[in-house]
């Protein structure tokens, strides 16, 4: 929520990237009084016709080189390179270069409650977002899920708490986002194909605390050590209020006999049963925790929370079942782009687990895979750009069998699976070698699991 005035009635600004961050960006700007251009290197884009009708002007395909050179503002979308020449040639000029969150973080007039982390940011904002919702609360998830919050502006009110899943793609285009709450959930290795490092993905997190005082809260993963290594890095100024399952925790929310419990003084207060989750794995009961902690803070009372979490049964991609065929669970966790991801994914599973591995690498080691594989996978399908390093790290641990499609994979997996197994998605990288994003990855899935037997399938509920 800005406290300073910031006006762009009259200027030009350049939005590039016409995605489901920039378009909102761009109507944003032309709502607030801008001359507003729209890039996109694509040779179409979505909503067109209404973004002329509204008096954007729109660039597709090759963008000229002195599209920037009379730009008063340039506002990226999360998926555009900052350090493309003629962007670092506009910023070097003195005209400011800002993302898409940082845009609309000045504009909203509610409080913001920034997750980020290299997983479990979709499933923690959504879970925060409902607990809130059920406490009364105008608690609108949104950012890299949902709606981007450009387009939450208008509606944003004094009252709203907009919870805002934050990438380290947004978070490198801040320099005033300040929010209310801000909630570090793990950090590993991750988008090394973009960021030219392991600390400059870091710091593009840390960004997420930069411009928070005393008055504001810092949420932290004491379970992980990525997340508190960076939060003493970033010499954290809010108040801290944490969270883990194993590590003591002093001010926060744990877990103790079977029972979620905010702790404070000494003191250990339940909040709700473990038993209300209904998603497997370790992990989805660290973001319940991380939403918690959040709610506890917002003032949310523990029956809201519990009826928040009974209800959710997790987001689609995200360890969603699919189907039981011939006594075989299909999993689609395709959200699951790095290493670490995939990791939490394996470990929600005892045996008999095959998993479809691969797609475009985004850093890290496979190899880190192989403890967990051991005892608990049967075989691993390779699909995509990233097949030779699946081999090299893991042929020595189990079987490993190339796909070349994901109806391929599917049914190659399905060949190798057991009763009382899962077939699991799990890719531990990006999906932009084969398909056109991991929603597009994950539906393929769900439709090469479709034929395979649709007479013999069912579905239902992680629990019953």
């Amino acid at each position: 929520m800005m406290t300073t005035p910031f006006d762009v009635h009259g200027k030009h600004a350049v939005v590039i990237g016409a995605g489901r961050s920039g378009v909102p960006a761009a109507q944003l700007l032309r709502a607030r009084g801008a001359s507003v251009t729209l890039a996109d290197s694509a040779p179409t884009i979505d909503r067109e016709s209404e973004l002329r009708a509204a008096g954007v002007t729109i660039e597709l395909g090759a963008h000229r080189p002195d599209l920037l050179d009379d730009a008063d503002l340039v506002v990226l979308s999360p998926g555009v390179d900052p350090e493309q020449p003629m962007i670092a040639l506009a910023r070097q000029n003195g005209t400011p270069v800002i993302g898409e969150l940082e845009l609309a973080s000045r504009w909203v007039k509610g409080r913001v409650i920034a997750i980020t982390g290299t997983k479990g940011k979709s499933t923690t904002t959504t879970l925060t977002s409902r607990m809130l919702t059920e406490a009364g609360f105008d608690a609108p998830a949104g950012g890299n899920i949902g709606t981007a919050l450009s387009g939450q502006v208008a509606s944003s009110t004094d009252q709203t708490l907009h919870v805002v899943e934050s990438s380290s793609f947004q978070l490198e285009g801040t320099d005033m986002f300040h929010p209310w709450i801000a909630v570090l959930l793990n950090l590993s290795a991750d988008h090394l194909d973009r960021h030219p490092t392991f600390d400059a993905y870091a710091d593009a997190k840390a960004r997420i605390f930069r411009n928070q005082t005393s008055d504001d809260w810092a949420i932290v993963n004491l379970d992980d050590e990525g997340a508190t290594s960076l939060a003493r890095r970033a010499h954290v100024r809010a108040r801290r209020f944490d969270f883990a399952l194993d590590t003591p925790v002093n001010d926060g929310v744990t877990v103790e006999h079977g029972t979620i419990v905010r702790r404070s003084h000494g003191e250990a207060a339940p909040l709700l049963p473990v038993a209300s989750v209904k998603i497997p794995g370790r992990h989805i009961l660290s973001d319940v925790l991380a939403a918690t902690a959040v709610c506890c803070l917002a003032g949310v009372p523990p029956a809201a929370m519990q009826r928040a979490v009974e209800t959710f049964e997790g987001l689609e991609h995200a360890l969603e079942r699919v189907a039981v065929i011939g006594g075989v669970q299909f999993v689609n966790d395709s959200k699951a782009t790095n290493i670490a991801a995939a990791s939490r994914a394996i470990e929600s599973f005892e045996r008999g687990v095959v998993v479809i591995l691969g797609g475009k690498f985004k850093g890290g080691n496979f190899g880190d895979l192989a403890p967990l594989l051991r005892g608990r996978a049967d075989a691993v399908i390779a699909i995509g750009e990233s097949r030779p390093q699946i081999h090299a790290a893991l042929d020595a641990v189990l079987p490993v069998q190339d796909a070349t499609s994901m109806e391929d994979a599917v049914r190659k997996a399905a060949q190798q699976a057991r009763t009382g197994g899962v077939v699991l998605l799990a890719p531990a990288c990006a999906s932009f070698d084969m398909f056109r994003d991991y929603a597009d990855r994950g539906r393929q899935f769900k439709a090469a699991v479709k034929g395979l037997n649709v007479a013999q399938s069912s579905v239902g509920p992680w629990r019953s």
